[in-house]
C-alpha cells in the first residue's frame, strides 16, 4: 500500500506538466531527487510513472561494474514503452555516452519519464559519468519532451551534482523526499498524538515499516509481532541500509555502533570502538556526518560550545535499530525475540527520554515563531544547552541564531513520561538552570514539553497533540 506523499507527486505532474507543455526550444528538464535510504524515494517514483499516460523508463543502477551496467541499462529500455525501445534490441553498448545518444532516438516527441535510479552507484563506477550525462541533456535529452529524473541516497554525493563547478551545475530542480512525519505516521497507523511520536522513534517515519504496523496496534504489542518474525521491514531494513553504506570501509560502522550504544563525546566513541586512534576515529566521523548518517550538535548559548560537542544517530529509526535490534539479530533468528523484546521494555522510558529530543526540538522550531515570538524580530532555532559535566544540562534552548547565539529567547524542558506531569519539582529545576545558562536573562520565557499535561503555571506548556501539528 502506498501511503502519503501527495506533495511529492503533485509537484512531479507539474513538472511533467511543464515538460509537456512548455513551448522552449529546449523543453526537457531535470530533476535530482535524494533521501536517506529505505525512505521511499523509489517507490515514490514507481507510484508516479505507474499513473501518467506518457512512456517511460525506470533503470535502476546495481554497483556494478561499467559494462554490466550498460547491458542492464539496454535491457531495460527494451522492455519499457518507449515507442522506439526496439533500437536496442541485440545491441552492445560500449559507454553511457553512445547508449544516452541512442535514448534519445528513442524517446516520443510528445513526452516521456526517464528514471536513473541510484545515481551514485553509477558515478563511482565512471570517474566521467557525470561529464557525459551534462553532454548528452545539454545536447539531446533537453530537446525532446522527457522529464529526467536521477535518484540517490547518498545526500552528500547528490547535493554535490547541482553545485557550482560540477558538470551538472543548474541543470536539474531538486526535491528532498523526508521520512514521513509524526503527523503522517499518526494518520496511518490510527494513533493518538503521543503514540505517534513514540512510533516515529522505531519507525524513523519508514514508509516500509509503517506498511507492516497495523492500524492502531500499541507500541509494544507490534514489537512483539516484528521481532517474531526475521524477515520484518524492522529487522532487515537497518542491516541493508549499513550494508549498501559501507560495503567495504568496516572502521565507520565501527564506529556508528559506539554512537548507537549511547556514547556521545569523541573521547567515549573512541574508547568504545576499540580505542581507536584520534586520526581514524576523526576520518570515520567526517563519513558518518558527510553522509548524514551522524548529527554533530553544539550547546546552544550566546558562549561557544564547540569544545562540547556532542554526536548522535540522525536518523530516528537507525538509532532505535542500533540500540536493540542491531546487536541481538542472532537472538531473533534463533527465535528468541522475546528476551529483545524484554530488553526495550525495560529500557524503553529512559531511552526514549533521550531519543525523543531531536523530534521535539525540530516540532517547537516550526511552531515557535507563532507561539512565543511574536516580539522578537528572529525566526528561532531550538537546540539544547550542556556543560561537560552535563551540569547543568537543559533540554531546550529558543535562540536568534546557531551555533553561537546572540540573545536567547527561551529555554524549557522535556518530560515524555506517561504518568508524571510538568510540576512544581520541574519548574524549579527549570528556574534554576535559567541562572546558569549563558546569556539568559532572569526573566527568560520558560517552555514545558509535557506527555502527560502539565500542572504549573508560568511556563508555555506544549502537549504532543500541539506539537504534532507542526507538520
Amino acid at each position: 500500500m502506498f501511503v502519503g506523499r501527495s506533495a511529492q507527486l503533485a509537484r512531479l505532474g507539474g513538472l511533467l506538466r511543464h515538460v509537456r507543455d512548455d513551448g522552449d526550444a529546449k523543453p526537457g528538464k531535470a530533476l535530482l531527487i535524494r533521501g536517506r535510504r529505505r525512505v521511499g524515494k523509489s517507490r515514490l517514483v514507481e507510484e508516479f510513472v505507474e499513473h501518467i499516460d506518457v512512456p517511460h523508463l525506470f533503470f535502476a543502477a546495481t554497483g556494478r561494474p561499467v559494462r554490466d551496467e550498460l547491458r542492464l541499462f539496454a535491457e531495460e529500455v527494451v522492455a519499457s514503452d518507449l515507442p522506439g525501445a526496439a533500437v536496442f534490441d541485440g545491441v552492445e553498448l560500449a559507454s553511457w555516452d553512445a547508449a544516452f545518444r541512442l535514448l534519445a532516438s528513442a524517446l516520443p516527441d510528445d513526452g516521456s519519464v526517464v528514471v536513473l535510479d541510484e545515481v551514485p552507484y553509477l558515478i563511482a563506477a565512471d570517474d566521467g559519468f557525470e561529464g557525459t550525462l551534462q553532454r548528452a541533456f545539454d545536447r539531446e535529452l533537453a530537446r525532446k519532451r522527457v522529464l529526467l529524473i536521477g535518484i540517490g541516497s547518498d545526500l552528500a554525493m547528490m547535493e554535490a551534482l547541482n553545485e557550482y563547478g560540477r558538470p551538472f551545475h543548474q541543470r536539474a530542480t531538486e526535491m528532498v523526499v523526508p521520512p514521513l512525519t509524526p503527523a503522517e505516521v499518526a494518520e496511518i497507523l490510527d494513533l493518538p498524538a503521543a503514540d505517534a511520536f513514540d512510533a516515529q522513534l522505531i519507525t524513523g517515519g519508514l514508509p516500509l515499516i509503517c506498511n507492516e504496523w497495523p492500524a492502531g496496534m500499541p507500541l509494544m504489542d507490534y514489537l512483539d509481532q516484528a521481532l517474531r518474525d526475521p524477515t520484518s521491514a524492522l529487522l532487515v531494513s537497518g542491516e541493508r541500509s549499513l550494508a549498501a553504506e559501507f560495503p567495504s570501509d568496516a572502521q565507520p560502522r565501527t564506529v556508528l555502533a559506539a554512537i548507537g550504544s549511547g556514547e556521545r563525546t569523541f573521547t567515549n566513541i573512541g574508547r568504545a570502538a576499540g580505542n581507536t586512534p584520534q586520526a581514524s576515529l576523526n576520518r570515520s566521523l567526517a563519513i558518518l556526518l558527510a553522509k548524514r548518517i551522524v548529527a554533530a550538535d553544539e550547546p546552544l548559548s550566546t558562549k561557544s560550545g564547540a569544545r562540547d560537542k556532542r554526536y548522535r544517530i540522525a536518523d530516528p529509526y537507525l538509532r532505535f535499530w542500533l540500540s536493540f535490534l542491531g546487536p541481538h539479530l542472532d537472538e531473533i533468528e534463533r527465535g528468541r525475540g522475546d528476551r529483545v523484546h524484554a530488553r526495550i521494555r525495560n529500557s524503553w522510558t529512559s531511552w526514549r527520554g533521550r531519543a525523543i529530543e531531536p523530534t521535539i526540538r525540530d516540532a517547537l522550531e516550526r511552531l515557535v515563531p507563532t507561539v512565543i515570538l511574536d516580539e522578537y524580530d528572529a525566526p528561532g532555532v531550538v537546540g539544547g544547552y550542556w556543560t561537560r559535566t552535563n551540569n547543568p544540562e537543559i533540554d531546550i534552548v529558543v535562540g536568534d541564531r546557531t551555533p553561537n547565539t546572540k540573545r536567547i529567547i527561551a529555554l524549557g524542558s522535556i518530560k515524555w513520561l506517561e504518568n508524571a506531569p510538568f510540576d512544581r519539582h520541574d519548574l524549579g529545576a527549570l528556574q534554576a538552570h535559567r541562572t546558569q545558562l549563558p546569556g539568559a536573562a532572569v526573566d527568560a520565557p520558560l517552555i514545558a514539553v509535557a506527555r502527560s499535561g502539565c500542572t504549573v503555571v508560568g511556563v508555555t506548556h506544549f502537549t504532543p497533540e500541539e506539537l504534532i501539528t507542526a507538520y
